[in-house]
């Protein structure tokens, strides 16, 4: 790493995202505008139907509720600076503002992850332990799950950029990519990352990837029972209540693996940006299209 006791600190970033299509952007800022306000609308209609309507007071659309929140702050996170830069062309960003950028969406992304799981941890007992579903699965235990999924989110990301904080940026200050993520950010610092990539691996391990599995635990658990219900009609009934969720699931994690996988180099480095818009974007976008169906 190159010393940075006689350089200058930048102070701001310039975000490439979608430089290299001058003649698209406002075309791009129509089309991201529309989606924004669908998205907002989409997911702030949910949460207002769970909280004024009786009978969805229950723990599956509580949890929603819950998750259709996390999407319009989620989204919100990033949306904004980049219908801006796309309208203005401006594409600068400061870096405490990369930073909180960083810091809110990570958040609420972790805070998702956690939901997913609770989500899938409800429909679990909901079809493999029917008759306990109502003892086990209470409202007080619901808010616990709730309020865990929000500060298992936060508190990670909170560690994390105590140690991103601490890094001099000093050399290049041009991110490829649409919105300040982690590897790009560590990627440009010019002094020693090896205690920031360290703490990002055991926060991973440690918070995120226990969420992943209790998901997939939670669905082979759901599928096998599923299975093993003698009337088809039965099945199709019992895998209603979860096909919503399992589709959010897997257009959640699937882009976020194939992304987070992927090399970073040449046209795959473009790709990821395409791809980093499935998270970011279409899944706030269509989940409450998919949960309302």
């Amino acid at each position: 790493m190159a010393d940075c006791r006689n350089q200058t600190a930048i102070t701001e970033f310039f975000l490439l995202g979608f430089g290299d299509l001058p003649d698209l952007q406002i075309l791009l800022f129509l089309m991201f505008l529309v989606i924004y306000m669908a998205t907002v609308v989409g997911n702030t209609l949910i949460v207002v139907l769970v909280v004024a309507d009786q009978h969805l007071h229950s723990p599956m659309y509580f949890f929603l509720g819950n998750l259709s929140c996390v999407e319009t702050c989620y989204t919100s996170a990033i949306m904004p600076w980049m219908l801006a830069s796309l309208l203005t062309g401006d594409k600068t960003i400061s870096v405490s503002g990369c930073i909180i950028q960083l810091y809110f969406f990570g958040s609420l992304a972790a805070t998702e992850c956690c939901l997913l799981a609770v989500m899938s941890y409800d429909r679990y007992l909901a079809i493999c332990k029917p008759l306990h579903y109502s003892t086990l699965m209470n409202i007080r235990f619901s808010f616990q799950l709730a309020a865990g999924s929000w500060l298992n989110g936060f508190l990670p990301i909170t560690i994390f950029v105590l140690f991103l904080s601490q890094l001099i940026f000093c050399g290049p200050n041009e991110i490829d990519h649409l919105y300040c993520d982690p590897l790009p950010l560590i990627e440009l610092s010019c002094s020693d990352t090896h205690q920031v990539i360290l703490a990002d691996f055991i926060l991973a391990c440690v918070f995120t990837l226990p969420p992943f599995l209790l998901t997939l635990t939670s669905y082979m658990c759901i599928i096998a029972t599923i299975l093993r219900i003698p009337s088809t009609t039965g099945r199709q009934k019992a895998f209603s209540t979860c096909s919503s969720h399992l589709i959010v699931v897997t257009i959640f994690y699937g882009t976020l693996m194939i992304v987070y996988m992927l090399p970073k180099r040449g046209t795959l480095r473009d790709l990821n940006k395409v791809l980093s818009l499935c998270y970011t974007v279409l899944t706030p976008l269509v989940n409450p299209l998919i949960y309302s169906l």
